[in-house]
C-alpha cells in the first residue's frame, strides 16, 4: 500500500470539492442578480450552500463586488424593509451555520487523516514484521548449517573412535600374545629334558 498515493487522492478530492463550491457560488451570484435580490457575501454563501469565507476569496470576491456595483442604482429604492436587528439575527444564524459546517468538515478531515495514518502505521508494522521474519529465517538457516556441520563432525569423530577402539583391541591382543610367548620361552628353557 502506498501512503503517498492515498495523500494524492485526498488532495485531488479536496481540489475537486473546492472547484465545485466555487462554481456553486458563482451560479448562486448569477441567480440572485437575475432575481433582483440584494447581493451580499452572506446571501451568496447561503444560496450556494458554502461558507462565507469562500465568498471573500480571490476569484469570487471580485464577481460579488462587481454585482454589488451594478445594483447601486437600485439601492435608492426601499427594496429591503428588514430592520437592522432582523438582519443581524440572520447574519448571526448564518455564521452559526457556517461554524457548524466548518466543524463537520474539520471532523471529516480528522477522520480521513486518522484513516491515512492508520494505513501508514499498518504498512510500517508490516514492513517491520517482514524484516523480522527475514532476520529469523537467516538465523534459522545459520543454525541449520551449524547443526549439519556439527553432525558431520560428530560422525567423523565417531568413526575415528571406532577405528581407534579397533586398533586398541588389536594392540591388546598382540600384547597378550607377546606376553604369553615371553612367559613360555623361559619356562621351557628352565625345565630339564626327560631321558629317552
Amino acid at each position: 500500500m502506498n501512503p503517498r498515493g492515498n495523500a494524492h487522492t485526498l488532495v485531488q478530492a479536496r481540489r475537486r470539492d473546492s472547484l465545485d463550491k466555487r462554481q456553486r457560488a458563482l451560479t448562486a451570484l448569477t441567480a440572485l442578480e437575475q432575481q433582483g435580490k440584494k447581493i451580499t457575501h452572506t446571501a451568496v454563501a447561503r444560496t450556494a450552500g458554502v461558507s462565507t469565507w469562500l465568498t471573500y476569496t480571490e476569484g469570487i470576491r471580485e464577481h460579488i463586488e462587481a454585482a454589488q456595483q451594478r445594483q447601486q442604482p437600485k439601492a435608492t429604492r426601499p427594496a429591503d424593509t428588514r430592520t437592522p436587528n432582523a438582519t443581524l439575527r440572520t447574519e448571526l444564524e448564518l455564521a452559526r451555520q457556517e461554524v457548524r459546517d466548518l466543524r463537520e468538515e474539520s471532523e471529516r478531515m480528522r477522520q480521513a487523516l486518522r484513516h491515512q495514518l492508520g494505513q501508514q502505521l499498518d504498512a510500517l508494522s508490516t514492513k517491520d514484521l517482514t524484516e523480522r521474519v527475514d532476520h529469523l529465517t537467516q538465523d534459522n538457516q545459520r543454525l541449520q548449517d551449524t547443526l549439519r556441520q556439527t553432525t558431520e563432525d560428530n560422525h567423523a569423530l565417531h568413526s575415528r573412535v571406532t577405528s581407534l577402539e579397533a586398533d586398541l583391541g588389536a594392540a591388546r591382543t598382540s600384547l597378550r600374545r607377546m606376553i604369553r610367548e615371553e612367559n613360555r620361552g623361559p619356562a621351557e628353557a628352565a625345565s630339564p629334558a626327560l631321558p629317552a
